[in-house]
């Protein structure tokens, strides 16, 4: 899964490269952790706004957010079955900037090693996404996005199993937001694992495993102990979301 990212894009950079009609206001951030605000991109009646929504998404048939488990990721192979996710793939499309994001790779002593990866080309992620809308009886509102993943390509299988849905060009990243037009089972095609080189990593400190920690020695290299995961072939992964999302 991907349980936390960080995103450092300046507002003006972010309205360049995602062709937003508007800016929003946001400050650095190295470590964001689900249940926070974060900032996502779709487009309400052709306009293609920033928002502030909440990273956990709340599908708008819940009666109690507060009783309702915690979906931060879509599985990209059954985010279409899922009555949480099937009306947002159809018409919640969104897309989460980030600058990279953090895995945990779990060494032969069971030790979790924190890997930050990121674009080998040093370009922002445009991370595909879904959102949902939930309106409370008293008129209160909240918007609500989860990531997508996919399972993890060559490269990244030695770290963990899972990875982003990652939309590298314009694109896919147009025809992702464009609900109007690219219908779902379209769209679901463009979540797909990225290539081998397309993406490298690094090893952070420990003190990414605590969302209290937000600066920018997390995403800095640091020496281990354990060699550095060695690429192998993708396992297989069975399962999936419980049957009730």
């Amino acid at each position: 899964m991907c349980g936390r990212y960080a995103s450092t894009l300046p507002p003006e950079m972010m309205v360049e490269l995602f062709k937003l009609l508007k800016t929003i206001e946001v400050v650095p951030r190295y470590n964001i952790a689900p249940t926070q605000p974060i900032v996502a991109i779709w487009e309400e009646e052709a306009r293609r706004e920033p928002h502030f929504a909440r990273w956990g998404l709340v599908p708008g048939w819940v009666k109690d957010p507060r009783e309702f488990p915690l979906l931060v990721n879509a599985r990209a192979e059954s985010m279409a079955d899922k009555p949480a996710f099937r009306d947002p793939l159809k018409h919640g499309r969104c897309i989460v900037p980030a600058s990279g994001y953090y895995e945990w790779h779990t060494g032969p002593d069971k030790k979790k090693q924190p890997y930050y990866i990121t674009r080998a080309d040093g370009q922002p992620m445009a991370l595909a996404g879904l959102y949902a809308r939930w309106m409370g009886p008293n008129g209160e509102e909240i918007d609500s996005v989860a990531t997508i993943t996919v399972p993890t390509n060559a490269q990244l299988s030695a770290i963990h199993d899972r990875m982003p849905a990652i939309l590298v060009d314009e694109a896919g990243q147009d025809a992702w937001l464009n609900v109007r037009e690219v219908r779902a089972k379209e769209a679901a095609q463009l979540a797909l694992p990225l290539p081998d080189g397309v993406l490298k990593f690094h090893p952070v400190s420990t003190r990414v495993n605590s969302a209290r920690d937000d600066d920018p020695g997390l995403i800095e290299e640091v020496a281990v102990e354990e060699p550095a995961p060695a690429v192998s072939r993708p396992k297989k992964v069975a399962g999936g979301q419980m049957d009730l999302f």
